[in-house]
């Protein structure tokens, strides 16, 4: 642990000024990411099922958005969001709600993460087994019935650990957030080096934090599909 020496002696950053900036960063990082992925989740599902069982005037569409978002850089589209409802909503009922720079970068994440999340289910939906498919008609379940208590179910579980890589992905992205001026942990990082000086000291600390977070997500996840797959595990 010598190697950490260097940032704990000499010019300390870690007063409780700096630790309460580290503080605000966390809980605006962690704010950010789980509030798009429930909404990005939310619209991923109506996606997702769309592209497996609608018409192709839905499935088109679908596609498109889809493409969109994930052959874009988040960055852009962030900015793209951020700075073109300043232009177009300024002068609308909506401006105190975008003004403030979280909305903008909430939208521009669950939309990002629900281009994604869509194509994972999608392709979790599509490994159906035909066997549990045709089970289910048998007794006489109607499409709606069978997709809602069969289909959903089963592709959850099998897009979990797809799913988990996506949640880390959205945590390392978050930090474009710093950019339209969210003091998130990047952000805080900026914040303390421009105060100090101390570069090093600043991004190593914040490296460690995400590094936590993650490991955290990588816990919860590994505990939720031994849970969820534990009869596929039996079966083995």
């Amino acid at each position: 642990m010598e190697w950490l020496a260097p940032l704990l002696e000499g010019n300390n950053i870690f007063t409780v000024s700096t630790m309460n900036e580290y503080w605000k960063g966390l809980v605006n990082t962690l704010q950010l990411v789980l509030l798009s992925l429930v909404v990005g989740g939310l619209l991923a599902i109506p996606l997702a099922l769309a592209r497996s069982y609608g018409k192709p005037w839905l499935n088109g569409p679908v596609w498109f958005f889809t493409y969109v978002f994930r052959g874009t850089p988040l960055i852009v589209q962030l900015y793209i969001i951020y700075y073109g409802s300043s232009f177009t909503l300024q002068d609308t009922f909506l401006w105190p709600v975008f003004k403030e720079a979280f909305y903008p970068a909430l939208i521009a994440f669950a939309l990002n993460t629900a281009a994604y999340t869509t194509e994972i289910l999608r392709g979790a939906i599509q490994q159906t087994p035909r066997g549990e498919i045709e089970a289910a008609k048998a007794y006489g379940m109607s499409q709606a019935r069978l997709v809602q208590r069969i289909v959903l179910p089963s592709a959850f579980r099998r897009a979990l650990p797809a799913y988990s890589n996506e949640v880390i992905f959205m945590l390392h992205a978050s930090a474009v957030a710093s950019t339209v001026t969210i003091l998130d942990l990047t952000g805080a990082a900026y914040l303390v080096y421009s105060r100090f000086y101390a570069p090093f000291e600043a991004f190593i600390f914040v490296a460690l934090v995400y590094l936590c977070v993650t490991f955290a997500i990588i816990g919860l996840f590994r505990a939720l599909e031994k849970r969820l797959l534990a009869h596929l595990h039996a079966a083995t």
